[in-house]
């Protein structure tokens, strides 16, 4: 089942920047769409160490291509797939489980207290005010509900050296108006009509953002770190992230990674870890 709110078009071509195959970060994004089923299991796998994923009622909201909710059509799982982005909603796989709708955090067409599971993923930094987003979804969850949130790390060295949506250098540090008058217009023109653009987050600007929304928060960046090492596609799809992951192995660095990964801000998380992975629930001592 579908609903669309109608095509918004980029200027000058027929299809989205994403699909045109002279942008520089084509092959990038072709193998994010290609890999979206395998990275949809990695979010499957870490939400089923903390909840029963079976009966469930799950929103993805900004959704993309669709290929992280349909790991969870079974068990009689009612999916919701939102995505303001309506090419990308026409070329999600259809499932007779999956409804997907075309809408933003303003229309969203659902009571509070609807759902268990709502999936986050990789959208907050697109979201010129991220607080408002979780207060929205908070508002959606049940007392007894996660919220899975992913999002790139503003302050990684890896990120500075090559940002994850523009593949240059030091771009994470810059805010979103400044990358609008100065990063486009010089390095892609194309993209002069671009929404949706990142700015991207550091972890104490997250953890501050959740203590004010009264959530509690789990960093899952232990499991990230084995299952990057175990199937990096389930995670990275960035030419440098996995020839780096894959460096990295030859030289047999990764046991050592392994060993040192927390789930604790500090050093590691606030400056080397590229991508957030949380788990948040309403804590239950406030409501």
């Amino acid at each position: 089942m579908e609903f669309y709110l109608g095509l918004k078009l980029y200027a000058g071509s027929n299809i989205p920047y994403y699909l045109n195959p002279n942008h520089p970060n084509y092959e990038k994004w072709k193998r994010s769409r290609e890999n979206s089923l395998l990275r949809g299991k990695f979010v499957y796998d870490l939400i089923g160490t903390k909840i029963k994923l079976s009966n469930c009622k799950i929103l993805d909201f900004g959704s993309g291509f669709g290929g992280t909710i349909l790991n969870f059509a079974n068990d009689n799982n009612q999916l919701f797939s939102v995505e303001i982005d309506i090419y990308k909603l026409k070329l999600q796989f259809c499932h007779p489980l999956l409804i997907k709708i075309n809408a933003n955090t303003i229309n969203l067409p659902f009571k509070e207290k609807s759902f268990d599971i709502i999936i986050l993923q990789d959208v907050i930094e697109h979201i010129e005010n991220p607080t408002s987003i979780i207060k929205k979804l908070i508002t959606l969850l049940k007392d007894d509900g996660l919220i899975y949130l992913s999002t790139p790390n503003k302050l990684s060295i890896l990120n500075l050296i090559s940002d994850p949506h523009w593949s240059l250098p030091l771009i994470s540090l810059m805010s979103r108006n400044f990358i609008k008058k100065f990063i486009i217009p010089i390095f892609r023109p194309m993209e002069k009509n671009r929404t949706g653009i990142a700015q991207l987050l550091s972890l104490n600007y997250l953890i501050k953002t959740f203590q004010e929304q009264n959530l509690h928060y789990e960093l899952n960046t232990t499991f990230a770190v084995h299952s990057l090492f175990m199937e990096p596609k389930k995670i990275a799809w960035s030419k440098f992230h996995l020839t780096l992951l894959s460096i990295l192995k030859k030289l047999k660095l990764h046991k050592t990674i392994i060993r040192f990964s927390n789930n604790k801000p500090g050093i590691l998380n606030n400056f080397i870890t590229p991508t957030f992975y949380f788990i948040l629930r309403k804590n239950p001592q406030i409501n």
